[in-house]
């Protein structure tokens, strides 16, 4: 199965899924560096429904959010790690500083972020609005891309 996708052509086959009685889950986020957290949220999320979309921050996205020594991997290399992973069905890219726009256009039937986003999950009240759940997830302790990264830098001579 090809995995990613243009904006449009996540829009394109949503409708497509959506035809087919598919239930889609929307999750989003940098995965800078990919680590067993990510996996086992990504788990989770694909277990809720039929199809999941991972929309992963664009580099320059992710540089206003994280500062600019980020991110370590560039943006088509992450989607490449994400999309091989078995729970994820579907990769896009948002340049956008939230995913709102994303999620409104493509409407999934479940929006899906980590505990630490309970607070404000952006495309909330649009999911809602369509009669879409909106779920925060549970994260695994001790998983961080930010403590690997301060686990790293001490460990440098």
């Amino acid at each position: 199965m090809h995995k990613f996708f243009t904006r449009p052509e996540l829009v394109r086959q949503r409708a497509l899924w959506k035809q087919a009685g598919r239930k889609v889950v929307f999750t989003n986020g940098c995965y800078d560096l990919l680590h067993p957290g990510h996996v086992r949220l990504l788990e989770k999320a694909r277990s809720l429904g039929d199809v999941l979309i991972l929309a992963l921050n664009s580099d320059d996205s992710v540089r206003r959010l994280k500062g600019p020594s980020r991110p370590l991997i560039p943006e088509m290399e992450r989607a490449a790690v994400a999309g091989a992973l078995e729970a994820v069905d579907a990769v896009t890219l948002f340049d956008e500083d939230t995913p709102r726009e994303l999620i409104a256009a493509v409407l999934p039937d479940v929006l899906v972020k980590g505990a630490d986003w309970a607070h404000w999950i952006a495309g909330r009240e649009e999911v809602e609005a369509a009669g879409g759940q909106v779920m925060a997830l549970a994260l695994e302790p001790g998983y961080s891309t930010t403590g690997i990264v301060e686990k790293l830098l001490l460990r440098q001579p």
